[in-house]
């Protein structure tokens, strides 16, 4: 989603970094990409101003002018600001002694609640907690139904009395259901409409005063820009919200209305999804959000996928696989369907620090097809084939690339590939390292985004 605004901004240190010392007329010039690069992102004019404001104060202090890495002090300096949009509030939901909890998800018709709701329970499943869902929409057209599904596919119990009855029985007997079979929290996934309307926001008002909800989340779908941030700023004023889910956060939107909301509507973004997985959302945690747009990517997020991604004891015995020149075409492929558990690649590729930009270049983008065309060939070797790739001749080529619907060449190509591979993972010790190193690798992942700021 920040590509286009992460190549501008980058750009921007670049010509910094170029100067031999910074001058008030050089940090100016920078000002004014800035803000070209935050409107075309269609971040808000008024977060803007004050945003490249502040950024000016700062930036012109003879302390950064005179320092002995101005440029690099401009980019903390930015670097800080764009933070500071976000707010202070943490990612996630707010704490509450209230038993079951009640999460309101409200939001206009096609925002993606229902999917959200779906999300939002496989997280809370994570935690160790037990939600209930429930969906209060009686006017849509299966909307009912489609929470069922959304439940069924995320293994969650959902509310579904045989009487559709109106919104706010639903609501209650949610509750009721939660208090009753030990539930934890109810997720009330709300009917939305095309505009906001006197019916929706009554309706909203009634199952708030009849539930007590102790989070009112808008969900706002990324895509819709400042039209997202106009809608939850009506719907903060006229029931009241918590706090922001932003989907699809994946797509090709600008950026804009992430940048913007806090400062705009005055409430916090609480989550964002990123893809169409029920495992794609994830407490919103600024920090890492901006270091991904600064290039500086995003080291404990990357730490946090691989850890959810591969077993511990799968780990170890690859690390040990690993020290003793073990490493086999089958673990090759084992760790390549680990990596795709982990996301897109490209959106891995850019949580290293420094390899964001390589996204932009159609040339180096990871092919996710690619991935599955070098599973099938592994696929297509016999046992003995994938444990000594050197017994791999001509003819046993011919015969692999038959098998997967490839050529020759290619079979070639992965099979330089794997050696390249083998070397590699010999050196720095695979994604054993990574998924496995546990309070001290992140100690280090923290060590090493506070030297790149």
């Amino acid at each position: 989603m920040f590509e286009s605004l992460s190549t501008r901004l980058q750009d921007v240190f670049k010509t910094l970094r170029g100067e031999g010392r910074l001058t008030p007329e050089n940090v100016e010039a920078a000002l004014r990409e800035i803000r070209l690069a935050l409107l075309e992102a269609d971040v808000n004019f008024k977060v803007v101003k004050a945003f490249v404001d502040r950024v000016r104060d700062r930036a012109m202090d003879q302390q950064v002018l005179r320092s002995l890495s101005p440029s690099q002090q401009v980019v903390r300096i930015v670097r800080d600001e764009m933070i500071a949009l976000f707010g202070t509030a943490e990612g996630g939901l707010q704490s509450t002694t209230q038993r079951p909890r009640v999460v309101l998800l409200l939001g206009l018709q096609g925002a993606g609640k229902t999917t959200t709701a779906g999300k939002l329970g496989k997280w809370l499943a994570k935690q160790g907690r037990h939600p209930l869902l429930v969906s209060t929409d009686v006017k849509r057209p299966a909307a009912i139904q489609q929470l069922n599904v959304v439940g069924q596919k995320a293994s969650l119990r959902v509310h579904d009395p045989a009487a559709k009855g109106d919104p706010v029985a639903r609501a209650t007997g949610a509750v009721a259901e939660a208090t009753t079979l030990g539930f934890d929290t109810v997720i009330v996934d709300t009917a939305g409409r095309l505009h906001i309307d006197d019916e929706l926001m009554n309706e909203l008002v009634a199952i708030k005063g009849a539930t007590s909800p102790s989070d009112l989340l808008y969900v706002a779908d990324a895509m819709t820009g400042q039209d997202a941030i106009k809608s939850a700023g009506e719907f903060n004023r006229r029931v009241g919200v918590t706090g922001v889910v932003l989907t699809k956060l994946d797509g090709d939107a600008r950026g804009g209305a992430a940048l913007s909301v806090v400062s705009v509507v005055g409430v916090p973004i609480a989550f964002v999804g990123s893809g169409e997985r029920l495992e794609d959302l994830e407490p919103f945690q600024p920090e890492r959000v901006v270091s991904r747009v600064l290039g500086m990517g995003d080291v404990l997020s990357l730490i946090e996928r691989a850890e959810a991604a591969v077993d511990v004891e799968d780990a170890r015995r690859l690390e040990d696989k690993l020290r003793a020149n073990e490493f086999t075409l089958e673990d090759f492929r084992d760790q390549l369907r680990t990596l795709r558990k982990m996301g897109p690649l490209d959106e891995i590729m850019g949580m290293l620090p420094g390899m964001g930009h390589l996204k932009a270049l159609a040339e180096n983008k990871p092919d996710e097809k690619q991935v599955s065309r070098v599973e099938a060939i592994i696929g297509s070797m016999t046992l003995d084939e994938r444990r000594k790739q050197h017994i791999i001749n001509g003819s046993r080529r011919k015969r692999i690339a038959k098998g997967s619907g490839t050529s020759v060449e290619e079979v070639n190509r992965l099979l330089k590939q794997f050696v390249q591979m083998q070397k590699m993972l010999k050196s720095l010790g695979g994604m054993a390292g990574l998924a496995g190193g546990g309070t001290k690798t992140r100690r280090q992942a923290m060590q090493m985004l506070r030297s790149r700021r």
